[in-house]
């Protein structure tokens, strides 16, 4: 065989050598398994929400919340009853019928609207002797008498209320300086003003001697 020859079968020889390893080791490569691929990781955060937040939301007003189409509650002033009875509108007399025990004479005060409008006697009068219409009241002036719970009394014009007048003899007192009263000075229940009642007493000046009780008026 000739070198040259001889050279180049050597060379095919490593070459196909050289071919045989690379296709045994690919071979070895592809019988190999894959190794399985690690998951993600999670995330430790939470998804953010894309729905816009409640509190972002505008909140509808209710009509009775808002000026514009709440209604307006119209309010009416409670009507006024009558107004209390006072002096000038009224006239004093005296009913003595009631009679008299120990000393004591019971009387009915009368007091009669005189006036165009009802109006409303309520309470005790504030009674006292006077001299005349225009004088002073003499001694003490009349006590309350209890016994007779307080009454709305309604006098329409023309009617009358009445309460109790207890007049207690001047002689009965010792230590009493006597004087004559023309009648009673009369005060209407939470009024200032007076009326004058003709009927001749005895009266004392000393403040401490209580001639007169008075009671609540009540409708006749």
């Amino acid at each position: 065989m000739r070198p040259q020859q001889k050279k180049h079968r050597l060379v095919i020889t490593s070459v196909t050598a050289a071919a045989a390893a690379a296709l045994l080791l690919s071979g070895c490569a592809q019988s190999q398994p894959q190794a399985a691929a690690s998951p993600a990781p999670a995330s430790s955060s939470s998804p953010t929400s894309s729905s816009p937040s409640q509190s972002s939301q505008p909140s509808s007003a209710s009509p009775s919340q808002t000026g514009s189409g709440a209604a307006a509650v119209a309010t009416s002033p409670a009507p006024a009853g009558p107004a209390l009875c006072k002096a000038a509108n009224l006239t004093g007399s005296l009913d003595a019928t009631g009679g008299g025990a120990a000393g004591s004479v019971y009387m009915k005060l009368m007091l009669t609207n005189s006036g165009a409008e009802p109006c409303l006697l309520k309470g005790f009068a504030g009674v006292s002797l006077t001299a005349n219409a225009t004088g002073e009241p003499i001694g003490a002036a009349a006590s309350r008498d209890d016994s007779t719970p307080v009454a709305d009394v309604l006098l329409a014009p023309g009617k009358a209320g009445s309460a109790v007048l207890r007049y207690t003899q001047a002689g009965n007192y010792q230590g009493c300086t006597r004087t004559p009263a023309a009648g009673f000075r009369v005060y209407p229940p939470e009024d200032t003003a007076s009326l004058f009642v003709a009927a001749p007493k005895d009266a004392c000046t000393e403040p401490g001697i209580h001639l007169l009780t008075i009671g609540a008026f009540t409708a006749v």
